[in-house]
């Protein structure tokens, strides 16, 4: 009966590590992104003895 039943596992987990696996859920925008844009900034401006 034991035989059986340590059969019947390994059955069902060979069965189901052979099982195609579902693919990754893919992200998919809908909205066009907003455009990468730098922050404009000014150089800066050096005063002093070691400027």
């Amino acid at each position: 009966m034991s035989k059986k039943i340590i059969l019947g596992l390994v059955l069902v987990s060979a069965f189901a590590a052979c099982q195609r696996q579902q693919p990754a859920d893919v992200y998919v925008p809908t909205a066009p992104a907003a455009p990468m844009v730098n922050p404009v900034t000014t150089e800066p401006v050096y005063s002093g003895k070691f400027g």
